[in-house]
C-alpha cells in the first residue's frame, strides 16, 4: 500500500496544484488583482505566473528524490514506475497550468 501511495504522490500533487492555481484565479479576479500594477505586469498575472513556477518548482523536487532515493522500495519496478509518475506530474503542471498562467484574465 505504501508503495502506491508514493507512486501516486506526483499525481496527487498535480491535482492540488491544479485546484490551488485556478482557485488563485477566481480569488484574483475577485479582488481586483488585474487592476493592481506591478512592473511589467498585473499583481494578477506575476501571482500566477509565481503559483506556476512553484508547482513545477514542487514536481521537480519530487522528481529529485525519486531519482535519488528508491524510498527503500521492494523492487527496482516500482522505482521506475514511481519515476515515471514523477515525469508525467512534472509534464502534467507545466501543460496544464501553462494556459492559466499566461493567457487567462478575469471578464
Amino acid at each position: 500500500m505504501r508503495e502506491l501511495l508514493r507512486i501516486l504522490l506526483p499525481l496527487l500533487v498535480w491535482l492540488a496544484s491544479f485546484s490551488a492555481m485556478y482557485g488563485l484565479h477566481g480569488l484574483g479576479c475577485a479582488l481586483g488583482w488585474s487592476e493592481v500594477a506591478m512592473p511589467a505586469m498585473s499583481l494578477f498575472r506575476w501571482t500566477l505566473l509565481v503559483a506556476w513556477l512553484c508547482a513545477i518548482l514542487v514536481q521537480l523536487l519530487l522528481l529529485l528524490a525519486v531519482g535519488k532515493r528508491p524510498f527503500n522500495l521492494a523492487s527496482d519496478f516500482y522505482r521506475k514506475v514511481n519515476v515515471a509518475t514523477a515525469w508525467v506530474g512534472v509534464t502534467a503542471t507545466g501543460w496544464t497550468l501553462f494556459p492559466v498562467a499566461v493567457s487567462s484574465t478575469c471578464g
